[in-house]
């Protein structure tokens, strides 16, 4: 590949380096100059343009991130149509993510001009998520740097795997001292059966027993009898030693103890055992907590079907001191009193558009209209925002702002006044962006009109956010329409505040089309607004007004 500044008379079937704007028309970088590009070029009074010029034996950046990505297809995994570069890949459906990163790396080494990256391996996903990215960094590479992926690829095999969530049956043994209040119990069973339903697992009623080596016994016995798949013991007095009450009684069920201890904290004291190739757990003091520990790290390899034997166990020492880290949703120091940092790990804010007369469906109010559960619409939109990554929350509140906030009841969301609501929409989102952080590195702009809109799809279009490689504004697009909402870096902020009248951004996004990321959506969600009555007998059913 040859990249130079050519003379537009020679630059015929070159590619693009850099967009350029011509009367009403903008060549975007990638394109492959024609004569009818070239003309236009000239007329912008362009005489040179920087690209480059393909040479023989040089596949395009596109197909050469098809061919790669098809080469590390596996089982499980789709991979995206190639832009610019680049193939990303997504789980099909919930499991674990593995990486075997001696592989990986050895396909990063053989060129700059390939990369792959990946989640971090033992990664829990749900279908959908995006889990590895490939990326052609020039225009093009050459054939030959594909031939030997391919045939790494062929000797060491895919370097990651995706194992779905098997759905196992899991029973649990409590058993009781003298003074255990009933509230701690209560709560082990709580944490235990969101870690169990958050694998696609279920429960078995959970037993109570004494603190005993005989009755942990029969209680297992019993579960197991059940139909119980994986078997667990949350004893009374934390386990200390693998004869302790009990492991010993795991054994004495004709089981035996493969493993006591882990290299996790916190979860330290865990014991691993089986009985008749059942999985058989003493938990950890700590798994009373719904916080991450040793027994999370566990379960999702049984659930997905992989080893926990010794040595499985003993390597999850990298990445095991989950205590005051980001992973856990509590930190100790959060816990004690120190305020949480206004902006979120992702860098994003989010604003969420609700000071509108919501004129078009007089008498009514769109955002205070409750489905069928008594949920709002701007409750049910604010809540699909919390679930994303986005923080802080900002809610535009404005016509009838008093009843939006009691909507939302103490949600931890901040309200931003916009007095001159109004004069528009651009009123609106100008208090919003007004008062987005000066720590956030882009904002999230949504409409409050658009419940449809989940957290997993706000958290695809942070994921696609990277200003350093040139995506400073994401958009959801859907079979070749553009949605909402739509994620702007702050370099766009000023161009933001300098709008009137009614209307929003949108119409930036011809003006900065080279910074534009458009994310492929499967749902139409991101199409679909609900401003008239008319609209909401569009929704589902138990979302539509309970008198519609």
């Amino acid at each position: 590949m040859i990249f130079s500044n050519f003379a537009l008379d020679d630059a015929e079937g070159v590619v693009l380096a850099h967009s350029h704007r011509t009367p009403g028309r903008v060549l975007k970088k990638g394109l492959v100059l024609d004569v009818d590009s070239i003309k236009a070029l000239v007329e912008s009074g362009a005489t040179r343009v920087i690209g480059a010029r393909f040479e023989p034996g040089d596949i395009a950046e596109n197909p050469a991130a098809e061919r790669l990505a098809q080469t590390l297809a596996i089982s499980g995994l789709s991979r995206g149509r190639p832009g610019t570069g680049r193939v990303n890949v997504h789980a099909d459906s919930t499991g674990l993510f593995t990486v075997d990163s001696m592989r990986l790396d050895a396909i990063n080494s053989i060129s700059e001009s390939l990369t792959v990256a990946t989640l971090a391996d033992q990664t829990s996903v749900a279908a959908g998520d995006m889990v590895a990215t490939i990326k052609i960094i020039p225009f093009a590479v050459q054939r030959s740097l594909l031939d030997e992926v391919e045939k790494l690829i062929a000797e060491a095999g895919v370097p990651f795997a995706l194992h779905p969530f098997r759905r196992l049956t899991v029973g649990l043994v409590l058993s009781q001292l003298p003074g255990l209040k009933a509230s701690v119990i209560e709560g082990t069973i709580a944490a235990t059966d969101a870690r169990v339903a958050a694998l696609g697992g279920r429960m078995l009623p959970a037993l109570t027993c004494a603190h005993t080596e005989t009755a942990i016994a029969d209680a297992l016995l019993g579960l197991r009898r059940d139909g119980a798949q994986i078997l667990l013991v949350a004893g009374a007095s934390a386990t200390v030693d693998r004869r302790d009450v009990g492991p010993a009684a795991i054994v004495r069920a004709g089981g035996r103890i493969t493993q006591f201890g882990m290299p996790v904290d916190p979860g330290n004291l865990i014991c691993l055992g089986e009985i008749d190739a059942i999985p058989a757990l003493v938990l950890p003091g700590c798994a009373r907590s719904p916080k991450p520990n040793g027994i999370d790290m566990v379960l999702r390899r049984i659930f997905a079907g992989l080893d926990v034997g010794p040595a499985a166990i003993r390597r999850m020492g990298v990445g095991g001191l989950l205590k005051d880290t980001d992973a856990r949703p509590l930190p100790r120091a959060r816990a004690a009193g120190k305020p949480e940092p206004a902006v979120g790990r992702a860098g994003v804010a989010a604003i969420v558009l609700a000071a509108g007369q919501s004129t078009r469906m007089a008498p009514y109010h769109k955002l205070l209209v409750a489905d069928r559960g008594g949920k709002t619409m701007i409750a049910r939109t604010v809540d699909n925002v919390l679930a994303s990554g986005a923080r802080p929350v900002l809610v535009v509140v404005g016509h009838r702002a008093e009843d939006i906030k009691a909507a939302l009841g103490g949600r931890p969301v901040t309200y931003v006044p916009a007095p001159d609501y109004a004069e528009g929409l651009s009123a609106s989102l100008k208090a919003g962006i007004a008062a987005v952080p000066p720590e956030a590195r882009g904002a999230l702009v949504c409409l409050g009109d658009m419940p449809l809109v989940t957290g997993r799809m706000l958290d695809r279009l942070i994921a696609g956010f990277d200003p350093d490689e040139g995506r400073a504004v994401v958009v959801p697009v859907h079979q070749g329409k553009f949605g909402n909402p739509i994620l702007w870096d702050r370099q766009f902020f000023p161009d933001i505040l300098a709008l009137s009248g009614d209307s929003g951004a949108r119409k930036l996004l011809h003006q900065h089309a080279e910074g534009v990321a458009e994310i492929d959506m499967a749902d139409d969600a991101v199409l679909r607004d609900f401003d008239t009555l008319e609209s909401l007998a569009t929704l589902p059913p138990r979302l539509r007004p309970a008198e519609g």
